[in-house]
């Protein structure tokens, strides 16, 4: 299977939706998934038993929410089917007030209606729009999966909600527990053995982790927005935390006191509130006192990647059981989603990917419309239909590779990178592109370096807090509040230095990884580097595409999980970002570092360029950690643009940007 790229048809489009192959949205064959999730289903209603206990290995007792289909009366079907298992620490009592409201008499029905109808304008539509395109049946309970035929199992992670223990964050023990809840499923008399797991954001990422363990039961997973490496996703992104952990672990935090009112009094009367209360006594704030100690000290490993992550990342090579994942080229786990299929070690169509153009609190916002995507909950249904109960419905045959191009449309292809891209470089010189008259300084992108030596100044600002950064680590909460927080980066540009291509005279594809080197210097002993990739259109408004950033101190490549050109030209860095393997930072001396950009999908209509922009921080996307700002205290950091050891950015592309292809055509596979 190859795109089909109609070049001709696009030449006169305006963001590139006509090159495209049309069939995002499954044709015939997705209308019939549709109208199995929409139609009349085999069984009436659901029966909720909201206080299960299951006991682990250890001791520890979780608690779970059981949904059956049942007849009229309200009464469980006694056939066994498969099972649906979805382990959260948002605590139950959340997922039953939002199945309480979207299944509420009449008011049910109103709110995904009127959400699904909701246009894509603006920020809050966006999110808004999820509760009517399935995002919150694959996050809670999905009653009319349910109906259809599973049983859906839902568990609070030890530690949350009312499960006893101490809450570990994807520890080991975490995926035992999984382990362990899977086995108990499959020899429940309402489970025919046969087991898929579900979930959005942190259950993803327990599905994915579960999987790499390969329990014999599980045979499928859907997963909306995990992460492959959480450290460099979201943790310690180029060696700095990321605002969104203090604040998330706040959330969980403070979500596992609530008491799950479903199940209060029997909690009380059994002695299980007792042992509920004892244990979130033992651990108030999990995570809490050695994230903060660790950021005022660097004395905590977890400040670093330490063992502690490499334990948490799911062995994604090692799973085995078809695999579906979605995720967002601005999500908080925005490197994940192409990461996770390509090292799936299976056949597309078992393994699929799908990519939208958003953020971490908007998957499926758009889709269900034609040429768009299926909701997210049919696809979960024709996902499980096939893989849990043996029907052939052809989602083997859908996507398998489903991306929103930024600046373009939805299609479907079987490759990431695009097929036809080719590695290609442009060097950041000092010549002004008349382009970013509103930066610090207007240079360009071009297909050979500086000519000469010029150093250029850059001081940290607070621009950040109004970017398309902050929409981000805010999971696109903060694109609510308008174009400078998602569409337009010329407010945070105005803190930067600025590098802008030429024009491209026809429509061109940017696919895949990129890798910015920069020669860079600082006054102190610590360098903070922020970068993004632009897409600048002929009005002068400029789209972030990609972002990274990166600590001086933290330069060191690993070369084994790198990726490279045949011709040795770094095209995605990956650092170690350990405590051992820091670099000293001399004052006043240049050094090289190699900024590791989010992979993306990108199509430059007629007319646009690609832009640049370089930053001394982004707060509060990326922190420093204490000890580090005591280092780069006072410090001016400079730009050193030198024509012999230039700065350039390498990228994939098709067409033509002025950038001298990189002499290679083929990718080495070493990562």
């Amino acid at each position: 299977m190859t795109l089909d790229l109609d070049y001709d048809a696009f030449a006169g489009a305006d963001r590139g939706s006509a090159r495209l192959q049309p069939n995002a949205d499954g044709g015939e064959t997705a209308r019939a998934w549709r109208d199995a999730v929409d139609g009349s289903q085999p069984y009436p209603r659901v029966h909720i038993d909201r206080s299960v206990t299951l006991t682990m290995s250890d001791g520890t007792r979780l608690r779970a929410t059981v949904v059956r289909p049942a007849n009229l009366l309200g009464q469980p079907v006694r056939t066994p089917f498969p099972a649906v298992l979805n382990i959260n620490p948002y605590n139950r009592a959340v997922i039953d007030s939002i199945d309480h409201t979207l299944h509420a008499p009449a008011i049910g029905r109103v709110v995904r209606t009127a959400s699904a109808s909701l246009p894509l304008g603006d920020g809050l539509s966006r999110i808004g729009r999820t509760f009517g395109t399935g995002l919150w049946d694959v996050f809670g309970i999905n009653r009319n999966l349910v109906r259809s035929g599973y049983t859906q199992v839902i568990v609070d992670v030890r530690g949350t909600g009312s499960s006893h223990g101490r809450w570990e964050i994807l520890s080991p023990r975490e995926q035992q527990d999984s382990v362990e809840v899977i086995d108990w499923l499959s020899r429940q008399p309402w489970c025919d053995g046969n087991v898929g797991m579900t979930g959005w954001s942190y259950s993803a990422i327990n599905s994915l982790q579960a999987a790499g363990l390969r329990p014999p039961a599980l045979k499928a997973v859907f997963a909306v927005e995990g992460g492959e490496d959480i450290v460099r996703d979201v943790y310690l992104t180029g060696g700095m935390p990321s605002a969104f952990i203090p604040l998330w672990l706040a959330l969980v935090n403070g979500l596992k006191w609530l008491p799950n009112p479903a199940t209060g009094v029997a909690d009380v009367l059994r002695g299980d509130a007792y042992l509920w209360l004892r244990d979130r006594l033992k651990s108030p704030a999990s995570e809490m006192p050695s994230l903060i100690w660790g950021f005022l000290t660097a004395r905590d490993d977890r400040i670093f990647d330490d063992p502690y992550f490499d334990e948490r990342n799911p062995k994604v090579e090692q799973i085995e059981c078809p695999t579906f994942t979605v995720g967002g080229w601005h999500d908080l786990f925005g490197r994940s989603a192409t990461r996770v299929y390509a090292k799936l070690q299976m056949a597309p169509g078992r393994k699929q990917m799908l990519v939208a153009d958003g953020y971490h609190l908007d998957p499926g916002c758009d889709h269900g419309a034609p040429g768009r995507p299926p909701r997210l909950d049919v696809l979960e249904r024709a996902w499980f239909d096939k893989w849990l109960k043996g029907i052939d419905n052809d989602v083997d045959g859908y996507g398998p590779v489903t991306m929103h191009q930024q600046g373009g449309s939805w299609s479907c292809g079987d490759a990431f990178p695009r097929t036809g891209v080719t590695p290609r470089r442009l060097f950041l010189t000092e010549e002004p592109s008349g382009t970013a008259d509103h930066a610090r300084h207007d240079g360009s992108l071009r297909p050979s370096p500086a000519s000469r030596r010029r150093t250029l100044r850059i001081t940290p600002d607070l621009r950040g807090f109004v970017s398309r950064d902050i929409a981000q680590v805010t999971a696109g909460a903060a694109i609510v509040l308008g174009e400078k927080f998602s569409t337009d980066a010329r407010f945070q540009e105005a803190g930067g230095l600025s590098f802008t291509s030429e024009p491209v005279a026809a429509p061109t594809q940017v696919s895949g990884q990129m890798n910015l080197r920069l020669n860079v210097s600082t006054t102190a002993h610590e360098g903070i580097w922020a970068v993004t990739v632009n897409d600048v259109a002929p009005d002068g408004s400029s789209r972030v595409l990609t972002n990274g950033a990166l600590t001086a101190s933290n330069r060191a490549l690993d070369p084994s999980r790198c990726t490279y050109t045949d011709d040795g030209v770094l095209l995605d860095a990956v650092h170690y970002l350990s405590r051992i393997r820091r670099l000293p930072v001399p004052a006043d001396e240049p050094v090289r570092i190699d900024v590791d950009l989010v992979p993306t999908d990108v199509v430059l209509a007629t007319g646009h360029r690609l832009r640049v922009d370089v930053y001394a921080a982004s707060l509060p996307r990326y922190l420093t950690i204490v000890p580090d700002l005591i280092k780069a205290r006072g410090r001016r950091q400079r730009l050193v643009l030198d024509p012999t050891k230039p700065s350039y950015l390498t990228f994939q592309a098709d067409g033509d940007l002025g950038a001298d292809p990189v002499p290679v055509v083929r990718l080495a596979s070493a990562r």
